[in-house]
Parts: C-alpha cells; sequence; structure tokens
C-alpha cells in the first residue's frame, strides 16, 4: 500500500511519512474542534447531532490539516492536495492542480535492458549525494537483473512496454510527474523514440562500450560489438559516453575512456576489462 502511495503522489518514503502524520494529526484536531463547537450546543437529537457533526467536520478538515501541515513541511502537497480535490468537486478552472514536490537533487532515471552492472555502479556512486540521486529504475524486461539492483538500494521501478513507447505517449508524462532530469542509458536495447527525446533536449545520456564512431549502430551492443573490435584487429577499446539524438550511438561525446585490446581476448574478457 505505500508503494502504492508513493507511486501515486511522486513521493519518497519521508515524504509520504510527513504527509500519513498530517493526515493522522489533522483529523483528530478536526475531530476535537468540532465537537467543542457543537456540545454547547446542548442536541440530544442523535441524528440532527451526527448531521451537524458531519457538516462541522466536512468544512473544518481542510483547515486542520493545511495548519498542521505547515509545522511538518507540507504545506504545498496539501495546498495541491485540496485544489485536486476542488476540481473533481466542480471548483476551480485546474491549474496548477497537481501536487508537485520541491525536489533539492538532480533527479535520474537509468534505463537498463540486461544485468544492470553499470546500473548498480551508478547507485552506488550516488547513494546518499548530496546532490543527485537515482529515482528511477526503467526496463524493457520484467526480468532484468538491473531491477534488482533497483530493489537493494530501495529505488522505484517501472517496466515499459513497446506500444506505448514507441506509438505513445513514450512514457513521458510519467517521467516529468517523478520530476526526472536527466535519463542514463545503461544497457539499454530499445531505440530511444522521438517524442522522448524532445521532452529530454541534452539530457538523455547512453553508455557505449566502444570508441564511437566506430563500432555503433543498429545491433551494436553487449558482446556483438566486442567480437567486432576483436574481429578487426583493433589494439584499443574501451567506452563512450554521450548525448543521444534520433540516430544509434550519433549524439555528441562527453566522455571516452580506453583499454587495451589484447591478442588472446575473447568478447568476455574484453567486456570485463571495459566494466
Amino acid at each position: 500500500m505505500f508503494n502504492r502511495l508513493k507511486e501515486k503522489w511522486k513521493v519518497t518514503g519521508w515524504e509520504l511519512t510527513l504527509i500519513l502524520g498530517t493526515f493522522a494529526l489533522g483529523g483528530s484536531l478536526c475531530g476535537y474542534l468540532t465537537r467543542q463547537l457543537i456540545t454547547p450546543l446542548g442536541i440530544e437529537n442523535a441524528f440532527l447531532y451526527g448531521t451537524l457533526y458531519f457538516v462541522f467536520l466536512t468544512l473544518l478538515w481542510p483547515f486542520c490539516v493545511l495548519m498542521i501541515s505547515i509545522p511538518l513541511g507540507q504545506f504545498r502537497f496539501f495546498r495541491n492536495y485540496l485544489k485536486k480535490m476542488g476540481l473533481r468537486l466542480g471548483f476551480g478552472n485546474g491549474k496548477d492542480a497537481a501536487p508537485q514536490p520541491v525536489h533539492a537533487k538532480k533527479r535520474l532515471a537509468i534505463f537498463a535492458s540486461g544485468s544492470g552492472s553499470n546500473a548498480r555502479k551508478m547507485m552506488e556512486r550516488f547513494q546518499n549525494h548530496p546532490s543527485v540521486e537515482v529515482s528511477l529504475l526503467v526496463s524493457n524486461k520484467p526480468g532484468a537483473g538491473a531491477l534488482h539492483h533497483a530493489a537493494d538500494f530501495g529505488i522505484s521501478t517501472l517496466i515499459i512496454e513497446k506500444e506505448r513507447f514507441f506509438r505513445g505517449d513514450a512514457y513521458v508524462p510519467d517521467l516529468q510527474a517523478l520530476g526526472i532530469d536527466y535519463i542514463i542509458l545503461a544497457g539499454f536495447l530499445w531505440k530511444v523514440p522521438s517524442q522522448l527525446i524532445a521532452a529530454y533536449p541534452q539530457r538523455i545520456v547512453n553508455i557505449h562500450p566502444a570508441l564511437l564512431p566506430k563500432y555503433g549502430g543498429k545491433g551494436m551492443y553487449g558482446k556483438f560489438v566486442h567480437e567486432a573490435v576483436i574481429d578487426a584487429g583493433e589494439s584499443h577499446s574501451g567506452i563512450t559516453i554521450h548525448y543521444v539524438d534520433e540516430q544509434y550511438d550519433h549524439g555528441a561525446t562527453i566522455f571516452q575512456a580506453t583499454c587495451p585490446v589484447l591478442p588472446d581476448d575473447t568478447p568476455d574478457s574484453l567486456a570485463a576489462r571495459i566494466h
């Protein structure tokens, strides 16, 4: 239940604790004030008493939770939450209705299709980092090992399906609702659709296991890259980190690192050295 609420409200575990605490304390305050207002009236009819109690409770509840939310630091969430409730009841014009928690850290979404060794390294690197956090692990494979790494670090996950990714909204609303700032492709095997690239220009980064522009393009991933490098007799390979555009392995290079290709290398041994 708690995980569903975190996903629904797009908040962290600590934020959810404060929100639930605000609900509980606000409800208690509301009940107390309602009794203080009705008791002096001396109403003996149970039906009338219950009706007035419900009316006063309904009217006072928004003010009580807002009052409690201020010292708990959740005023913005509850202000927007109450706006959203008002819209459902037919009040307001719909502007700024959804709760929008403010995040001080840059939030990363890692896209991975396989074991997630690079994804795990990033989770380790940014754990408890003062200005960056890995907020989401996205995978197109329900059994991907990267999902288990995310569970180890308590990171939310999202399983995507092909139809919506390529011919729907590309999950842009989900990423934006979570406040994702950057997307990192770490062994993600699907081509990124233009809709997602347009929503995150120069904010999608790919890690490629070769020295681009060589050995990139469609089908060039994992062992296929290393096989091609060895078959070509290259003396060096490495990694290229680059921005993602509409073409496979084509965007501007951010960083490259090299390592030697040894005479007796296999795709597996070269991959291990690159890692």
